[in-house]
């Protein structure tokens, strides 16, 4: 496979929900950080995005618009979309499903080595996300403590 196979493969096993295809389709040491909220995801971590939006938004898609490949970086654009029926959990508490559509936009970069992921950069945009929600200004109230 080429690496833009290589990335659609990589969408397409975080879609079907495949942990474990999701975690092989790494390097040992390769991360995965979500740039909105400035967290890097290692080891066995790296599942965590996939399971947390996977139980929010059970019908989770990810529209890719566009791929740029420049050797072993890919470039998506693309968004998320789905519909708001699961607790997300958002660092210092869980945010109860809204039944809210989101469909925003995002931007993934991706570093390869040897046909694996090396390096997951993730931009979706938190603000549109939380918008569409419907909490943005009033997350405070909308996020249940993690007790």
């Amino acid at each position: 496979m080429d690496n833009e196979q290589i990335v659609r493969k990589a969408y397409q096993t975080a879609e079907d929900k495949d942990i474990e295809g999701w975690l092989a389709a790494f390097t040992e040491e390769g991360t995965f950080t979500d740039e909105s909220i400035g967290v890097t995801y290692r080891g066995r971590d790296r599942a965590f995005p996939v399971e947390n939006y996977g139980r929010a938004f059970p019908d989770m898609h990810r529209e890719l618009y566009q791929l740029y490949v420049s050797g072993d970086i890919v470039v998506v654009q693309l968004a998320l979309q789905g519909t708001h029926n699961g607790p997300l959990s958002m660092g210092d508490g869980t945010l109860e499903p809204t039944g809210n559509r989101m469909d925003a936009p995002c931007c993934d970069v991706f570093e390869l080595a040897d046909g694996k992921i090396k390096r997951f950069d993730c931009y979706p945009s938190g603000s549109v996300i939380l918008a569409q929600l419907g909490v943005l200004g009033a997350l405070d109230a909308a996020l249940h403590p993690d007790n």
